[in-house]
């Protein structure tokens, strides 16, 4: 997985752009976590729990994505997604949906997290 974090030196708005498959997880980064340092501490004491087996799995809705962790890994997805309905393609067509959902390991998505709040102190 392959990323990329940089901030708008005009506007001060920060970008995460993830691999091919993973964009979910660079919108979520840029768009649901941001710079709120309360939900990245929150996020980390989460992970320790979850390494430590004393919490099974943790769920946070954002406004327009939410994010899944458990003692494995994390999943990133579009609130639409939880609506429940399937969309029908023909044989020949799919629908990707990387833009929608990310999965990766939760020690990579920790590695992530912290290379975030890294990104950010250094470019306040």
């Amino acid at each position: 997985m392959e990323y990329e974090f940089r901030r708008n030196t005009l506007t001060g708005t920060v970008l995460a752009t993830f691999s091919m498959d993973h964009e979910a997880l660079g919108f979520w980064f840029a768009e649901e976590l941001g710079e709120d340092t309360d939900k990245y501490v929150e996020i980390c004491q989460v992970i320790a729990q979850l390494q430590s087996s004393r919490l099974p799995q943790w769920r946070w809705v954002g406004k327009a994505l939410s994010i899944e962790l458990d003692g494995e890994q994390a999943r990133v997805f579009a609130n639409e997604l939880e609506n429940g309905e399937e969309l029908e393609f023909e044989e020949s067509l799919s629908l990707y949906d990387g833009e929608s959902e990310a999965f990766c390991g939760l020690e990579d998505f920790y590695d992530v997290l912290v290379k975030w709040r890294e990104f950010l102190d250094e470019t306040r």
